[in-house]
């Protein structure tokens, strides 16, 4: 019995890691499909129907409608939001692990009681706060809050993360004479390479694709990340699901690639840092 139990068992469990795949693959594949359907072709057969021909037109017009343009802005906002972010957390996670700070432990727990509060309480009070400092609808705004956002779970990550590395490193590199911010420089920030590489990745993802915060503080469509943007084609497009099908696999594609760059890093950076 326990022979026939170690043979069945791997035949559960890729059979489940098997469905399990299926019910995330087949829906991105009917959205790639989909874009590359005619309209009538659509609008005869329905989006569950074999396509009789493909084409590169739906990723044309999507262009045509000016989604390169939301894609610069998003870029325009992640890039520095994951640089300042990284920064930010790198830097109080080594304060927090390395150093004797009064109630740090109940500053790391504010952090992090902080990302557990849902994002639609702090709509309001954040959009008036953005309106009184004067950047409600600007690019500069929404790097500022997007930044804070993460800014508290990337601090946790990154804390458990330094904890492990041994205090012997650092303390050898000041008796030869390094600064505080010679050793966070120099030797804590190569150390945590992986997961400052994983946790970049998520910060990319979850930045680009942001939707919330993007519909709150901004209101200029030519500020418009690719996100809102791809939702307001809904209204050009009524009826064109395989031009928004087409724009939706345009948005994806840099995030695929930060991904795929950081992908070494990714579960071995994530997982280091959460056993710590």
């Amino acid at each position: 019995m326990t022979a026939t139990n170690s043979r069945v068992r791997p035949w559960l469990f890729h059979g489940g890691m098997s469905i399990l795949a299926a019910l995330w693959v087949v829906p991105l594949a009917l959205v790639v499909v989909t874009s590359l359907r005619t309209f009538d072709d659509l609008a005869d057969a329905g989006l569950a129907s074999v396509p009789k021909g493909l084409t590169l037109d739906p990723y044309r017009q999507a262009l045509a409608s000016g989604e390169w343009h939301s894609i610069v802005n998003s870029l325009i906002i992640t890039v520095p939001v994951v640089v300042v972010t990284l920064l930010l957390a790198s830097m109080a996670a080594y304060g927090l692990a390395r150093h004797r700070i009064p109630f740090r432990r109940t500053l790391l727990l504010l952090m992090l009681a902080g990302n557990l509060l849902p994002a639609q309480l702090l709509l309001i009070p954040v959009l008036k706060l953005t309106e009184q400092f004067g950047l409600f609808d600007s690019r500069i705004g929404m790097i500022v809050v997007l930044t804070a956002v993460g800014l508290g779970f990337y601090t946790f990550v990154l804390h458990g993360f330094m904890r492990g590395i041994p205090e012997e490193v650092t303390h050898a590199a000041k008796i030869d004479g390094a600064t505080t911010f010679g050793v966070y420089l120099r030797i804590v920030l190569p150390l945590t390479k992986p997961a400052m590489a994983a946790l970049g990745s998520l910060a990319f993802t979850w930045t680009f694709n942001d939707l919330l915060w993007s519909i709150t503080l901004l209101r200029d469509e030519q500020k418009l990340p690719v996100t809102p943007a791809i939702l307001g084609m809904q209204g050009q497009f009524v009826s064109s699901w395989n031009v928004i099908a087409a724009a939706t696999v345009i948005a994806a594609i840099p995030t695929v690639i930060v991904f795929l760059r950081f992908q070494r890093y990714f579960i071995s950076g994530l997982l280091i840092g959460s056993s710590k």
